[in-house]
């Protein structure tokens, strides 16, 4: 049975960084077919319901029909101390992360925070998330098992940690490797689920550690490396200690294997000119995490690498303060403003869908409205609160209309999700 979703359609043929606003193509009275958990057809919506007479109809009348959200650098173990009063990076860890994620050894917890977690995120429109776990395999499974009875693509890996942490929160070289093989073995390419390779970040992993997770790689080189670079000038002095051996931040990775295609690098806002140069040359992604930048108090992140790099949006939970991919794209505008880099509309709504895709090289599948995509689909309501609504009756184009939703909105604003080709029930 096919599924025909009227309403406003917003996708993209390029990427806006590179080619302007002509890279998102807009239909006001537009139509998204979906059959068999993908997208059919995206069209005029009186040509698709000519072309498709007996299918369901939901119509959305000047709600806007996009791909769903993709937040690709978060940490789901630390749902429950979001918006924590903030500190320092190092104080942050030792004070909230690292006692929370003690808790993940126990199997019934982490299912808990992990189907709390995908719930607030899935009422907020984001549809896939590649997210750090701890260094429990429980916590694995955990998140892996809640996406796969959602239908839900997920990107989840056990992080990996040998030193500068709590006891138990301390694993090793060669378990980091066992535990990390065995579940990547389990879970990589079950459903909708890919295991990432997770060394937490090089102040938490000895050289040793990092060579094994450079050796996994090797042996996986379909999976994709996730870690943190650069967020904090005190985090970078303290890696320049801890390797006086390395060139840079980024060599400390380079060194043990763990930078080429697939390496994804959450907040990278303090990079050398060679560590730029030599992510582009690797073909490297970057995530922007402005929510956590601002309230940790790391640094405002450059936004035209986006002209050089895979480059996605990311509410990086808890040291973000928000779950929602709306709010994370208000900061995103908010810290290209204060670099003097004015975004547009198309390449904020670029960065948290297509933009994150392609940061984690799944831009084939997800991300965008396209024959052939996994049709996960977000609804938005351009008339969600009476600011918004008040905003929005003067507008004269698409932009008008989206950019005090990007500034203003929150749940309200999600009128509907679909997951693989599924509508689903919003908590």
């Amino acid at each position: 049975m096919t599924d025909l979703i009227l309403g406003q359609v917003l996708y993209y043929t390029d990427d806006p960084f590179q080619q302007g606003i002509a890279a998102a193509k807009h239909i006001a009275q537009g139509a998204v077919a979906v059959e068999g958990g993908r997208i059919a057809a995206v069209g005029e919506a009186t040509a698709l319901r000519a072309r498709y007479p007996q299918a369901r109809l939901h119509d959305h009348g000047q709600k806007l029909i996009s791909a769903g959200f993709v937040d690709a650098h978060v940490h789901y173990p630390q749902t429950a101390i979001i918006a924590s009063w903030g500190k320092r990076l190092i104080d942050w860890l030792n004070t909230y992360t690292f006692p929370e994620e003690m808790r993940f050894a126990d199997r019934a917890y982490a299912d808990d925070i992990a189907n709390r977690y995908l719930d607030l995120v899935l009422a907020r429109g984001t549809t896939t998330v590649c997210s750090y776990a701890t260094i429990h395999p429980e916590s694995v499974d955990a998140i892996f098992t809640a996406a796969q009875s959602r239908g839900m693509r997920v990107f989840a890996g056990k992080t990996c940690m040998d030193r500068n942490a709590p006891d138990g929160l301390r694993d090793t070289p060669q378990t980091a490797y066992d535990d990390s093989k065995r579940l990547l073995q389990k879970w990589h390419g079950v459903d909708r689920l890919s295991y990432v390779i997770t060394p937490r970040f090089s102040p938490t992993s000895t050289p040793e550690q990092l060579a094994a997770m450079g050796a996994l790689w090797r042996e996986y080189p379909d999976c994709l490396m996730q870690t943190h670079l650069s967020e904090q000038t005190d985090e970078i002095a303290w890696v320049k200690d801890l390797f006086p051996q390395s060139r840079d931040y980024l060599d400390t990775y380079e060194a043990q294997g763990l930078l080429r295609e697939g390496a994804v690098y959450g907040h990278a806002i303090h990079l050398t000119a060679r560590e730029k140069a030599r992510l582009v040359e690797a073909g490297a992604s970057l995530v922007h995490c402005p929510t956590s930048n601002t309230f940790i108090g790391s640094g405002l992140f450059d936004m035209t690498l986006a002209q050089q790099l895979r480059v996605g949006l990311a509410t990086d939970t808890g040291g973000g303060s928000n779950f929602s991919m709306l709010h994370t794209m208000a900061a995103a505008y908010e810290v290209a403003q204060l670099r003097g880099q004015s975004l547009h509309p198309s390449q904020l709504w670029w960065l948290a869908t297509q933009g994150s895709a392609r940061a984690l090289r799944c831009e084939d599948k997800i991300g965008n409205l396209a024959p052939g995509m996994e049709a996960d689909l977000v609804v938005i309501d351009l008339a969600s609160t009476p600011a918004i609504e008040q905003a929005t009756r003067r507008a004269t184009d698409l932009w008008q209309q989206l950019f005090p939703t990007i500034m203003m909105g929150d749940d309200r604003a999600v009128s509907e999700v679909w997951l693989g080709g599924k509508r689903q029930t919003l908590a």
